[in-house]
Order: structure tokens, then C-alpha cells, then sequence
């Protein structure tokens, strides 16, 4: 139990620093990667919590595909990120007024009695799944019920990585490509020619 503690105030501390250095980081590729690094450390909370789905998902989709999606698309775009930040100061205000209307209602969320009035030991008795993995009751919700919608999902990141794609293709015209179509149907015909040369004479 105490272990279970300490790691949970150990990676919660975490994922706040970074969540932290995220915005607040100058440069941008630092920033996702303490993205990432606070994605990281929340799987590790969901594996605490018995959700080894949810962590393999996080890992998997949100480190393994979208935060590195974020990372080529900020390092590989030449955007001018001071010319963004010169309406910081302007929208400021709004953002620590909407910062503290959450902090707000997350104080009436954990103040109220809601959370009081369920103890430990009603929480014991509250039914537990435990003749499957939540894997398997996950996967058989997923791609059943919900197939389209897993689909549709699947759709969308493959849209944003194209998306992408084409954002970083630059074209340049003084840059020779080579063309395996136009190799291929080349003829030898018109790329040899024959010269009958006389004896001590040249071309």
C-alpha cells in the first residue's frame, strides 16, 4: 500500500511539472516532448489503477502516433512561433480568468459531499468484473457496438497524418527527380547512336 502511494504521488508530480513545461516551454519541440513525457507517466497511473487498456492505448495511440505526428509537423514547418506569441499578453487576461474558474469548480468538485458520502468500505462492496480482463470486455464492446466508430476514429488519424504529409511536401522546380516510368520505356535506340569513324580521324 505504501508503495502504491508513493508511486502514484510520483507520477502524478510528474505529469503536472510537465504538463506545466508544456506551456510554458519557448520552444515548441520541447514542449511536445514533455507532452509526451506527461502522456507516459499517465499510462503509469492507469496500470495502478487495473486499466492496462487504457494505458496501452495511451501509449500506443496518443505517445506513438499523435505527439510524434506533433513532433514532425513542428520541426519539419518553418513557422515563425514570435510572430504567434506577440498576441500573448493581449489574451491574457481571459486565460487567467478562465484558469480560475476551473480551479474554482474543481474546489466545489472535491469540497462537496458527494465524495464524503461513499466511504471505503461501500466502496468494497461495490461489484467487481473480475471473470474477464477489461481487455477482452473492452475489445468485444469495441468491435462489435461500436465498430463504425472505432473505423470512423481510425479515419480521422489517418486524415490528420496525410494531412501532414502534405503540409511538409515542398515543391521545388530546380530540383532533378528521377522518373522510373520514363526510365523504364526509354528506348536504347535513341540514347546510342552509331559513328563510323575513319583511321586517324575524330568526331
Amino acid at each position: 500500500m505504501i508503495l502504491y502511494t508513493i508511486s502514484f504521488y510520483l507520477f502524478s508530480s510528474v505529469i503536472v511539472f510537465s504538463a506545466l513545461m508544456v506551456i510554458s516551454s519557448k520552444n515548441p519541440v520541447h514542449s511536445v516532448l514533455f507532452l509526451i513525457l506527461s502522456f507516459v507517466n499517465a499510462s503509469a497511473l492507469f496500470v495502478l489503477l487495473g486499466a492496462e487498456f487504457l494505458a496501452m492505448i495511451l501509449v500506443v495511440v496518443y505517445v506513438g502516433a499523435v505527439a510524434v505526428l506533433f513532433l514532425f509537423v513542428v520541426m519539419m514547418l518553418d513557422i515563425n512561433f514570435i510572430k504567434l506569441r506577440k498576441g500573448f499578453l493581449q489574451y491574457l487576461p481571459f486565460g487567467l480568468l478562465l484558469g480560475i474558474v476551473l480551479l474554482v469548480e474543481l474546489g466545489i468538485l472535491f469540497l462537496s459531499d458527494i465524495f464524503s458520502e461513499m466511504s471505503l468500505v461501500e466502496y468494497s462492496k461495490m461489484p467487481l468484473i473480475t471473470s474477464t480482463e477489461n481487455t477482452k470486455s473492452l475489445g468485444s464492446v469495441l468491435y462489435t457496438k461500436y465498430f463504425y466508430l472505432f473505423q470512423l476514429s481510425g479515419l480521422i488519424l489517418l486524415v490528420a497524418m496525410i494531412g501532414s504529409i502534405t503540409l511538409t511536401l515542398r515543391q521545388r522546380g530546380e530540383v532533378k527527380k528521377q522518373v522510373i516510368s520514363d526510365q523504364i520505356n526509354f528506348k536504347a535506340t535513341k540514347a546510342i547512336e552509331k559513328k563510323k569513324i575513319n583511321l586517324g580521324e575524330g568526331i
